[in-house]
């Protein structure tokens, strides 16, 4: 007889005061000190701050403060954004750290896992994740999934005696274990720390763009190497050298994956307001790339809550009492247990032997003295007991009002499974008692947020394991077509991979599936090249969210469905999720836009040091006139993208940075071209008015690098109407956007510019030379006739052509 007193309350503060606790939780954020380090200690920053040093040796102190200012600007708002966000996303896991529930001094409690001590009695019920290590106690047998320890996806049976590892959870049964093992000593921590240890994930977008980083930064390391070579080879000076350095430094944006990560961070932040916890980082990223989002019926559409609304009842017995019955005695009720035991009181009987709930089974069956009661699938059940024509009949009307349909049905062979639970049969002489017909509320809003889903791009495909055509009945209720493919788990099993492959892309609702059919069209879907999310919110649930790109869980489901979700919808927030699509997308998209900007700087500029090196003995820009290419460019555009930006997928099936050669290869290409040969007209201009006994290697070349720098600044501030078309007559590197605020803050920014070539502190600042009104009418001239022939080749797609390659949509 199982002691069901567990601990005392004594025992418990005695082993909490001996450090035996479980109060060892992995953060849930990065640490203030990683946050610091990251910001400031990296390569890029390093270098700047050496550089602005040496500057300040020589008396450079302009230059030296605009180094200075735009890093520790930009690092400052970092570090302050992130630790913002790290506030708040830790007390959001505080609020939803797992809960445990433990026997002591006889007395049923819920404590926070961090409480469990070593020794303690908990409870497990189906659906429950294993806390910590223990072993299972009481005659009781229960289901274990170990895929997240082992990778394998097999049940796994638990006999009295047999061990529980934290990280699993109980798919079928309930019980109690004792603990043996917390903290830092269990299974899971062990796992969990070792993985952080040699592995940091990062999104796909963040993979791209590190890999950007790391070419930009070999190129400046070449450069670097070719600069210092020509100190000694060509007799640079220091200032020349460190003035060089400084300027390729900037090639080289170390923030920019920073910038990204808080980027999610913040989206993170927001879309808790919509009541949706991000639990893993690259959650954000999946939002923008899901196209097919698959859900279950029960609890995802409805709410799971059943009634029990008619009894058809077939034989001359008190049906009611033995519902009643078998109600009051399962010893892991669900939600059709709690609809017949709310609807009818039993009483307590003895119970020889007992199958609990599966959704791989779809049936249930219970041994008292008089027999065996299993409540199931009418189809599931059909194998082994008789059903006349006006059964099903009864049964097909209650399948077309979209009603949960069961059998209810009797065997007077007393059946012990207890000798092997892990793979029961169905008794071979049942009768049906009855036909049980229960209805669930469909969620509020749950065909506007269908209509949303539509409205975000995403396909929607209904995996449940009710009757195919009960799942077609409610998803016609809610605004699907009725014409719309069905297809049974029964057949699916029939199918070979192609034919199943095919039934996974044109069919839209999948009935009578089980868990591991589940599992495996989200995983055929994936295998497609489709980005997939699941929803759930039971154990059966499990296998899919693992499988899918994107796994959301509710915050009523399963403590196992929300640990290895990486969405939890609080508060059921069903409705809340194409919101959460959209601010996805309209993420991904802001840094889209950021990054094709970004790519027409840095290469526009390496290569105008290579074409100046080639053509002339001169390098082509100062540090101070990367600084304002830079600002004016990139960072003021860009500061505002993320809000400015929209939602859309349009660019979904390609990789973020292919998607941006059509518009990053032509614009660097032909703003390159237009820089160089305006700086060598102005740098002849410059030869002709020289005396004829100047020394040309030692001419000014200001005038020819301000004109050049403008040139840049007028051609950058123009791609933005380019990068978002307000009219037809823009579209060409993008389609048409219909939006003018890009255009209306390039004309700002043009105006800023134009003020501070026209003030005179602000031109020796940033040493500028003056440029007469009639050299800005003709740089904007330039500016104007580049802005045709670009259009043209975008539009008439030549570098696509020359590269054999659709580089981007068509924008006509």
């Amino acid at each position: 007889m199982l002691d069901l007193q567990g601990l005392s309350l004594s025992e418990v503060s005695a082993l909490q005061a001996a450090g035996k606790t479980n109060n060892v939780p992995l953060a849930s954020s990065r640490s203030y000190r990683e946050i610091l380090a990251e910001n400031l200690l990296n390569f890029i920053n390093i270098v700047f701050f050496t550089i602005s040093v040496v500057m300040i040796i020589l008396h450079r102190y302009s230059d030296a403060f605009l180094v200075v200012v735009v890093i520790c600007s930009g690092v400052f708002i970092s570090i302050y954004q992130e630790i913002s966000a790290k506030r708040q996303l830790d007390k959001i896991a505080l609020l939803n750290r797992p809960q445990a529930t433990a026997i002591r001094d006889r007395q049923l409690c819920e404590i926070d896992a961090k409480e469990i001590v070593l020794g303690d009695l908990l409870v497990v019920h189906t659906g429950d994740q294993i806390l910590v290590d223990g072993e299972l106690v009481g005659n009781k047998r229960i289901e274990v999934d170990e895929s997240l320890l082992t990778g394998e996806s097999e049940l796994v049976v638990k006999n009295t005696g047999d061990s529980l590892y934290s990280g699993s959870f109980c798919v079928s049964g309930s019980g109690h274990y004792r603990t043996q093992k917390v903290g830092s000593e269990t299974v899971a921590y062990k796992l969990v720390t070792g993985a952080r240890a040699f592995r940091q994930v990062y999104t796909p977008l963040q993979q791209e763009i590190n890999l950007i980083i790391r070419v930009l930064l070999l190129i400046a390391i070449f450069l670097w190497i070719l600069v210092s070579l020509s100190f000694f080879s060509r007799g640079l000076s220091l200032e020349e050298l460190v003035e060089r350095a400084a300027v390729i430094a900037g090639l080289v944006p170390a923030g920019l994956l920073i910038a990204i990560t808080i980027a999610y961070g913040t989206g993170a932040v927001r879309m808790l307001k919509e009541s949706i916890l991000i639990q893993q980082a690259n959650a954000v990223e999946s939002l923008s790339n899901v196209d097919v989002l698959c859900l279950d019926k029960t609890g995802t559409l409805t709410t799971n809550q059943l009634v029990l609304e008619s009894i058809y009842q077939i034989s001359d017995t008190d049906i009611k009492s033995h519902l009643a019955d078998y109600a009051a005695n399962t010893s892991t009720p669900n939600h059709t247990t709690e609809a017949i035991a709310l609807a009818y009181s039993g009483t307590t009987r003895t119970v020889a032997a007992e199958v609990p709930f599966s959704s791989a089974r779809k049936w249930s069956a219970i041994t008292f003295d008089d027999g065996v009661y299993v409540l199931g699938a009418p189809e599931i059940l059909a194998t082994t007991v008789p059903l006349t024509e006006a059964m099903q009949a009864q049964i097909q009307a209650g399948v077309e009002q979209g009603w949960r349909v069961l059998l209810f049905a009797h065997s007077h062979e007393v059946n012990n499974w207890n000798a092997d639970i892990s793979q029961p049969v169905l008794p071979s002489q049942l009768m049906p008692l009855a036909i049980l017909q229960f209805s669930d509320r469909l969620r509020p809003q749950v065909k506007e947020t269908l209509a949303g889903f539509t409205q975000a791009g995403i396909e929607v495909k209904i995996i449940s394991g009710d009757n195919p055509d009960t799942v077609k009945a409610l998803a016609v209720q809610i605004g699907f077509n009725r014409d719309l493919e069905t297809i049974s788990g029964l057949e699916l099993s029939t199918l070979d991979q192609a034919q199943f492959a095919q039934a996974a892309t044109n069919c839209t609702v999948f009935g009578r599936i089980t868990p591991e059919q589940k599992a495996k069209l989200v995983q055929t879907l994936r295998h497609q090249g489709r980005y997939v999310a699941m929803i759930g919110d039971g154990v059966n649930d499990v296998l899919s969210l693992k499988q899918a790109n994107l796994g959301i869980a509710m915050e009523s489901g399963s403590k196992a469905t929300r640990a290895v979700a990486d969405i939890v919808l609080l508060k059921d927030s069903f409705s809340a999720l194409p919101h959460a699509f959209l601010e996805g997308q309209t993420i991904r998209n802001g840094i889209r836009d950021s990054l094709a900007l970004f790519i027409v700087r840095v290469f526009c500029v390496t290569l105008l040091i290579f074409a100046t090196a080639i053509v002339t003995e001169s390098f082509p820009l100062t540090n101070k006139h990367s600084a304002l290419i830079a600002l004016f460019g990139v960072g003021l555009p860009t500061a505002v993208f993320p809000i400015w930006a929209k939602p859309g997928n349009t660019y979904r099936r390609q990789s973020l940075v292919r998607s941006l050669l059509h518009f990053t290869i032509p614009a660097t290409l032909t703003i390159t071209l237009l820089a160089l040969c305006v700086y060598l007209g102005y740098l002849v201009k410059v030869v002709v008015a020289a005396p004829e006994n100047a020394d040309l290697a030692n001419l000014n070349y200001n005038l020819p690098r301000t004109a050049m720098v403008t040139l840049i600044i007028f051609c950058h501030l123009c791609l933005l109407p380019f990068l978002k078309p307000p009219i037809r007559a823009w579209a060409g590197g993008a389609p048409m956007s219909g939006d003018w605020r890009y255009t209306i803050a390039a004309c700002l920014l043009l105006l800023l510019y134009l003020i501070a070539l026209a003030v005179p502190f602000l031109r020796n600042f940033f040493e500028l030379a003056p440029l007469s009104w009639q050299d800005v009418l003709f740089l904007l001239g330039v500016t104007l006739e580049w802005c045709f022939i670009q259009r043209t080749i975008w539009r008439r797609r030549f570098f696509d052509k020359f590269l054999g390659k659709d580089l981007g949509l068509s924008t006509s």
